[in-house]
């Protein structure tokens, strides 16, 4: 197969600790010889496990890229065993842009694995991620939140896998993070996600939402920061003992957990995260913005549980998600 023409500065294999980039050749008009650069920490101590961090995904999600360069920014070989590689900014031309998708290529990172030596700057990426660092890695860490969009309860999150015993680990890396919410989450689409192929091959992997609309709070950094600590002391990396609060289960068990726009509109919420819902209550109204005297469009829960997603911004397009319920998993 074609060999990936991303280049990093760093050496994985070297003890200390190395700041650099993964260099990805990109010509354009306004450098002919030019490179995307993704910046990357490696902290690494003699033999142990690897955690593989990453934030920015998706570009306009801020949790994961605070923590991780306050991480890259403080951690200490001292203060390790095994290996630590941190990329804050995993879809860098997204997040340079604040946007979901690259602006280079208009690229979902999150959707176009295992991705394509040969292809797009975003498939690129992604391969590079395929094909030299998962195979690194024990445990892989992937920050997320609602962006733009989307508006979570802050909850960390694991997958229903068909080996009883890597959903095990990946549950107890989970509940290890300690978010305010643990998770075991349904993803709309599987296919092309970064999840899937770290979870094909056989690693701990978690993710995050942490909350929404485009921006960080100081509650959801802290709890990032927090559930970060977590997972490197939990995977035996990080000196320490692990910081714990209280944690809700939850889980996402079918297609009714998600309330899907038929309408364009206005959009009404009727219910704040974190409120308990009954099936058939009303979760949001969606309001024609084009005239008076009409009538809004209720949208009603399927299944009942907690409000844990919205949708963020005020207007609404036939095919948007409008709510995520979860269940309340009991004990």
């Amino acid at each position: 197969m074609r060999p990936n023409p991303i280049v990093p500065s760093v050496d994985f294999d070297q003890d200390g600790v190395q700041h650099g980039f993964l260099r990805l050749p990109y010509s354009r008009d306004d450098s002919a010889w030019g490179a995307v650069m993704i910046p990357i920490c490696v902290v690494k101590r003699g033999d142990g496990p690897t955690a593989l961090l990453t934030g920015a995904n998706h570009g306009d999600e801020y949790e994961g890229p605070i923590a991780l360069f306050e991480l890259a920014a403080s951690l200490r070989p001292e203060q390790i065993q095994g290996r630590a590689i941190i990329l804050p900014t995993m879809n860098a031309p997204a997040f340079r842009a604040g946007r979901r998708t690259s602006p280079i290529d208009e690229g979902n990172l999150n959707r176009v694995f295992p991705g394509r030596p040969d292809g797009s700057v975003t498939e690129k990426i992604a391969d590079y991620f395929t094909r030299t660092l998962l195979p690194l890695a024990d445990y892989v860490l992937d920050f997320h939140s609602g962006g733009k969009t989307l508006d979570f309860l802050p909850l960390a999150a694991a997958h229903q896998l068909p080996d009883p015993a890597q959903q095990a680990r990946c549950e107890a890396a989970m509940l290890g993070f300690n978010a305010p919410y643990s998770a075991m989450l349904l993803e709309i689409d599987l296919s092309g996600m970064y999840d899937t192929a770290a979870e094909a091959m056989g690693k701990v992997f978690i993710s995050t939402e942490l909350g929404g609309g485009g921006t960080a709070t100081a509650r959801s950094a802290a709890i990032a920061k927090r559930g970060l600590k977590n997972l490197l002391i939990h995977a035996g990396i990080l000196e320490g003992a692990l910081e714990q609060a209280p944690t809700v289960r939850l889980d996402m068990p079918s297609d009714a957990c998600f309330c899907i726009a038929e309408h364009a509109g206005l959009v009404e919420p009727c219910l704040d995260l974190g409120a308990e819902v009954q099936e058939g209550q009303l979760l949001a109204k969606i309001w024609s913005p084009g005239r008076t005297g009409l009538a809004p469009v209720p949208y009603r829960a399927s299944c009942a549980g907690l409000l844990a997603g919205r949708h963020f911004p005020g207007l609404v397009q036939p095919g948007d998600c409008l709510a995520v319920i979860a269940t309340v998993v009991a004990g």
